[in-house]
């Protein structure tokens, strides 16, 4: 009975050793062939304050003044992906096709030249009822308590723009 359990320990750990040489591993260059969903999507609901937002002149004239009680409001969303330096040359040619890609003093992002992956940051297109605003409730001079008045920035929308992050 001893030699059966030997046995059949042997036979289930060799089992294990056929499973383990079946993986191999796979050159970069064919795991660049392998595509598949990636990136990261985020989306926030914002709710800022800030308090003032001050000048001062610091010649001798001296004054200031501040922007009181500013609110920023509103949805924002954005994908996150990791693209390959091709991607990228792509993608900066389409957006801007008179730009004359790796020449130096090129307009645009196309003056830049990653010399590797990039990441890219987007703000998708997102039907929302809730873009942006921003409101300033009070401008004020110095130290006085009169108001020049206030203003907003409504309806904002940022979708489109997209980002793009590199080491060098």
């Amino acid at each position: 009975m001893k030699l059966l359990k030997q046995l059949a320990v042997v036979a289930a750990l060799s089992s294990i050793a056929s499973y383990a040489s079946a993986l191999t591993p796979i050159a970069d260059s064919d795991l660049s062939k392998v595509s598949g969903r990636d990136g990261v999507s985020i989306a926030a609901d914002l709710h800022i304050n800030i308090g003032e937002f001050k000048y001062t002149d610091t010649g001798t004239g001296g004054g200031s003044v501040s922007f009181n009680n500013i609110n920023i409001t509103g949805a924002i969303a954005a994908t996150i992906d990791i693209i390959d330096n091709a991607s990228f040359l792509t993608e900066v040619s389409a957006a801007n096709p008179k730009s004359t890609l790796g020449v130096s003093g090129g307009a645009g992002l196309s003056a830049f030249q990653p010399a590797g992956d990039v990441v890219k940051i987007a703000i998708p297109l997102v039907d929302t009822t809730k873009n942006l605003s921003m409101s300033v409730d009070s401008i004020k001079m110095g130290n006085s308590d009169a108001s020049y008045g206030k203003f907003e920035i409504n309806n904002m929308k940022l979708q489109g723009t997209t980002v793009y992050i590199w080491a060098h």
